[in-house]
């Protein structure tokens, strides 16, 4: 039996995703690969989004790659530039920086030629693969809302996601569009500084009480330092945690319950006023959308210079928003909080698969992948946290660890001679789109909300099944649901 083969990997994205299976590749001996990130540094949606009050809603010690944890956390809910500034540490620890990332490159076209995977940059600059790890993430084209006038308007407009921070904040009047996390941590984060700073609410979110801005403790941070076994119990015990939080989500209990009481009595301990309630009081199952903490958005509501406005939007003017009561808000500045259009995934990149077929075609009837990792038609290629992914239950950084190993093994074994190409089949990749479905029906994602989940075919883009579940579905590789060839010679 000859030496084994030393393929030749792209990596497409340098975020969470990006990172866990470069590392991944060189624990097993890959070296052969190289990262290709569009964004001037690493750290993929925390490179992108550095709005004003951007925090991470996952605790710091789980927000974070378990082979190579961080014990001196800033706080317990740590904020975007330090999460980014993290990542970058660990890609330059474990020398990705200096030798496969390749920043400014943005890949416009991938293609399958039967033998081998093209991948092209915007600058034309041309890479040869025998697999392509797709890496790009869920949250990175934003979406703006197609608001008649908006084009016309005089003052600043901004993207939470595409934020400029040479431009000036106090002192202003503000408009923030958009209800998730990011609406509410920009309005928490201006209001003080404002002149007058107004929400457009079209559907208004439970928002649940949390310290956000609760330190991590410098005798903890030094604790964990020294001792490194204290960190690893650390974040074990906040895996098992979080196996908690996947239960109150994918089925109802006691404890789905607890917690949309939790969100019901933060609404009511901390507003008062009939009408402000009442406008603030969603129409759906607490859970159902994206959870939203926060222990300062309704304060900064009821501050002297903060308005809600829950009328629909007209138009924009070129001095502010006019509503459909007739009204007009004066504005010098609109934030645009309104998210990213979520199941893009690899696109509008070019990615042809075998025998010319587009990922467009494939996924016209929206984004699917067996077991969150696989696409029919498009021979190793795999993605990382794409389609299904675990957003809502599980910790991202783990879910693309869990990833990254089973994607390894099978390039592995084509190391090994095993095969040339590897393909999921259709009708693997359907049974596993039964399996989610029939899984989410008791999911709380499924009780009657209008999320960002939703795909545009109708389906729910979560994983609805618990952490050991996913592990058990990403451990070993199974031949019966792929097509495994060898070339002729």
């Amino acid at each position: 039996m000859g030496a084994p083969r030393q393929p030749r990997i792209v990596i497409i994205g340098a975020g969470v995703s990006g990172i866990a299976s470069a590392i991944t590749l060189q624990r097993n001996g890959f070296h052969d690969f190289v990262m290709l990130e569009k964004g001037s540094d690493v750290g993929g949606v925390w490179h992108w989004n550095h709005y004003p009050g951007l925090t991470c809603d996952v605790p710091s010690q789980l927000y974070q790659f378990g082979f190579d944890p961080k014990p001196d956390w800033s706080h317990v809910f740590a904020p975007g530039p330090e999460i980014q500034r993290y990542l970058a540490d660990v890609a330059r620890r474990h020398g990705l920086l200096r030798s496969h990332v390749r920043l400014n490159s943005e890949v416009v076209a991938t293609t399958f030629t039967g033998t081998e995977w093209q991948v092209e940059t915007a600058d034309g600059t041309r890479y040869e693969a025998d697999f392509v790890i797709a890496a790009t993430g869920v949250l990175h084209h934003p979406a703006v809302p197609d608001i008649p006038g908006l084009g016309d308007f005089t003052g600043d407009v901004l993207h939470t996601a595409r934020w400029d921070d040479a431009v000036p904040t106090a002192g202003r009047r503000i408009a923030v569009l958009g209800t998730g996390s990011t609406g509410v941590q920009v309005v928490s984060a201006l209001q003080p500084d404002a002149q007058h700073i107004t929400h457009f609410v079209r559907s208004p979110q439970w928002v649940i009480w949390a310290p956000m801005w609760l330190p991590q403790p410098a005798l903890v941070s030094g604790l964990l330092n020294r001792m490194p076994q204290v960190n690893r119990a650390l974040y074990q015990a906040g895996m098992a945690g979080a196996k908690l939080f996947t239960d109150v989500v994918t089925r109802p209990s006691w404890r789905r319950r607890a917690v949309q009481r939790y969100a019901r009595l933060s609404l009511r301990a901390q507003i008062s006023e009939p009408e402000l309630r009442e406008q603030l009081t969603p129409d759906y199952e607490p859970l159902c959308k994206r959870q939203v903490l926060s222990g300062s958005y309704y304060r900064a509501l009821r501050a002297r210079n903060a308005e809600l406005v829950t009328t629909a939007i007209d138009e924009v003017t070129a001095t502010g928003i006019r509503t459909a009561d007739g009204r007009h808000h004066e504005a010098d500045m609109i934030v645009l909080a309104t998210g990213f259009r979520a199941h893009d995934y690899m696109r509008p990149m070019n990615l042809t698969g075998r025998e010319g077929v587009s990922i467009d075609d494939a996924w016209a009837k929206g984004p699917r992948a067996y077991r969150m990792t696989a696409i029919p038609g498009f021979p190793n290629l795999f993605t990382v946290l794409g389609p299904h992914s675990p957003t809502g239950s599980i910790p991202l950084h783990h879910a693309a660890e869990v990833t990254a190993r089973y994607i390894t093994r099978w390039i592995r074994r084509w190391s090994a001679g095993e095969f040339d190409t590897v393909e999921v089949t259709e009708e693997a990749t359907g049974r596993f789109e039964s399996e989610v479905a029939e899984a989410m029906g008791p999911t709380v994602w499924n009780t009657g909300c209008n999320s960002w989940y939703f795909t545009e075919g109708g389906s729910i883009d979560l994983l609805p099944f618990d952490r050991a579940t996913m592990e058990s579905m990403l451990d070993e590789p199974d031949d019966r649901d792929f097509h495994l060839r060898v070339r002729a010679t």
